[in-house]
């Protein structure tokens, strides 16, 4: 979940972005992000960043946090206000590299069921989220967002859970942040990072396993 540093990485121009553009690119280990004047820059970083499924670590008050039940967590309810909060300026970031035409193009990814939110709500407001894109075993971070304290946390461990469940072998966070590493969030060479990918990619993994299972459960 891409919060606000770049890193050096390979580039390439291209004007116009859709949903067989990004998926293609999300196969080979690549994604967008906007520059200043709106063009897509493409980026594939070395070393990579992702969160380990079977390491993954919650701290202990924000696991108190998750059983108290302060937020309605749900997927999907609102795909688009979720991007487009990712991607609103705020003190510490007055720019985004999320333009209109990534969310233009993320929301038809989404509507193909393959860019999906998980989303946090107080109240009957939005709290925080995440957002990313969901490819057979592989589900790549795109970015998360907080407005009330620890509701971005929540949604990551939801994401996690709900990973596991259908079988995912691989949360590509695609760089590491502080905030990634109390979650247990590693580097990875490059060449590591896609043979891991070829592994998620050649796996069948379910979104929506998670919802099946509690419906039994109950």
């Amino acid at each position: 979940m891409r919060r606000a540093r770049r890193v050096p990485c390979h580039r390439l121009r291209e004007p116009i972005l859709t949903p067989d553009l990004l998926l293609a690119a999300y196969q080979i280990g690549v994604f967008p992000m906007a520059d200043a004047d709106g063009s897509i820059a493409w980026y594939a970083p070395d070393p990579r960043a992702v969160l380990p499924l079977d390491a993954f670590h919650v701290p202990k008050t924000l696991a108190k946090t998750v059983r108290r039940g302060e937020f309605e967590v749900v997927v999907d309810r609102d795909f688009e206000g979720t991007m487009r909060a990712c991607g609103a300026p705020a003190p510490d970031r007055p720019e985004t590299w999320i333009s209109e035409e990534m969310v233009e193009a993320y929301v038809a990814l989404h509507d193909l069921g393959y860019a999906h939110s998980v989303e946090c709500w107080q109240d009957g407001a939005f709290a925080g989220g995440l957002y990313g894109v969901a490819l057979r075993g592989a589900f790549f971070g795109e970015s998360m967002v907080t407005r009330v304290r620890d509701a971005s946390k929540v949604a990551l461990v939801h994401l996690v859970e709900r990973l596991r469940a259908g079988g995912y072998q691989l949360l590509d966070t695609q760089m590491a942040t502080p905030h990634l590493e109390r979650f247990g969030v590693v580097e990875i060479p490059r060449e590591t990072f896609e043979r891991r990918l070829g592994l998620a990619l050649a796996a069948e993994a379910d979104w929506a396993a998670i919802e099946r299972t509690e419906g039994a459960d109950r």
